[in-house]
């Protein structure tokens, strides 16, 4: 039976202000959890310089008090492993710091990427963005527009994705200045927002942005960023009920990680409770080979039993297609579920 949220919002604090109060202290944030005394955990924490931590403490939350092992916890906090100089593993590994315009990734024929913003919320330890120059691809007008020029000029393009960083990290009169120009593109469709804002501080989803988004003529579709059920709370069930009210489509891509999704149990229980709250699991990506996020990493023969033996625990519908991410590849490439050396 799925989980239905009332329709009364939640009380919550205005999304800006909760984005401001976070914690950027690998200290503070074991010591909130009740953590301080690990010693290993500890240990990473010099790791923030080379990836800055930082997690809303509308993320921490969700958080298990006590847990060394909790799902979330392991997302985001720096570890001594990220050191590691792993071999096969780049600052690059999708081929994306050679961009058409600033800010502007053409990479299928159909669509294309925009950097809105190059910030986040939270930020991830596996992101394969963690190297990336956000300061030659800035986030403005002015770099917005050139790239919208690149767009008009290619009829090829009918879908167009808003990434960064977060692209939810603009505000909505930002957005609704991209939309504006967008949908007077006439070989445009479609848009397709890709975000973890919405998870780690659902108070983002606001009435602005879903009118917004009710209100263009191109479809719009929000694909998620989560990674386990613990993640999807009652206020971020009502946030994604807001926006299927507006006629969003609602999807998710998660990446498969060693030590936070690594068993079928847990993938299960993530496209059931993704399923309840209105999202269709959508892509279970595995690891981008991003330098200092290694120990995250599971092969791809592990990968392919995984979903195998989820196909068992699932309905079809609920079963994400296992890919990676090639660089200069034409599409994602899916991994079939044929077993084989690796």
């Amino acid at each position: 039976m799925a989980h239905i949220v009332t329709l009364n919002p939640p009380s919550r604090e205005d999304w800006l202000q909760q984005l401001a109060d976070v914690v950027t202290d690998p200290a503070e944030l074991l010591q909130l959890l009740a953590l301080e005394r690990h010693a290993e955990l500890a240990e990473g924490a010099d790791a923030r310089r080379l990836f800055a931590l930082r997690v809303p403490r509308a993320f921490i939350q969700r958080m298990k008090t006590g847990d060394a092992q909790d799902p979330l916890l392991l997302q985001v906090l720096t570890s001594r492993q990220e050191f590691n100089d792993a071999p096969g593993y780049s600052t690059d590994p999708l081929d994306e710091q050679s961009s058409v315009v600033p800010g502007l990734l053409h990479k299928y024929r159909n669509r294309a990427l925009l950097l809105v913003k190059g910030g986040c919320a939270v930020n991830c330890r596996y992101c394969f963005r963690r190297h990336f120059p956000y300061q030659d691809n800035q986030g403005n007008k002015r770099n917005w527009q050139v790239a919208i020029d690149y767009i008009a000029d290619h009829p090829e393009l009918d879908e167009i994705i808003f990434s960064g960083g977060d692209p939810l990290m603009a505000k909505d009169h930002e957005l609704a200045w991209l939309v504006d120009a967008l949908e007077k593109i006439p070989h445009l469709k479609r848009l397709r927002i890709h975000s973890r804002l919405p998870v780690v501080i659902p108070a983002r989803i606001t009435e602005g942005l879903c009118q917004l988004l009710a209100n263009t003529r191109l479809q719009v579709l929000l694909v998620s960023h989560i990674n386990h059920a613990q993640e999807i709370d009652d206020e971020l069930r009502y946030g994604m009920q807001m926006l299927k009210r507006a006629g969003v489509t609602l999807l998710n891509q998660s990446v498969l990680l060693r030590g936070v999704n690594d068993n079928a149990r847990s993938l299960a229980d993530l496209s059931n409770a993704l399923f309840d709250a209105g999202i269709l699991p959508y892509y279970l990506h595995v690891l981008d080979k991003v330098q200092g996020a290694a120990h995250f990493f599971v092969p791809d023969n592990e990968a392919r039993a995984l979903v195998r033996e989820l196909l068992t625990m699932v309905s079809g519908y609920l079963v994400p297609k296992l890919a990676r991410e090639i660089g200069g590849e034409p599409s994602k490439t899916p991994l079939d579920l044929q077993l084989r050396q690796e």
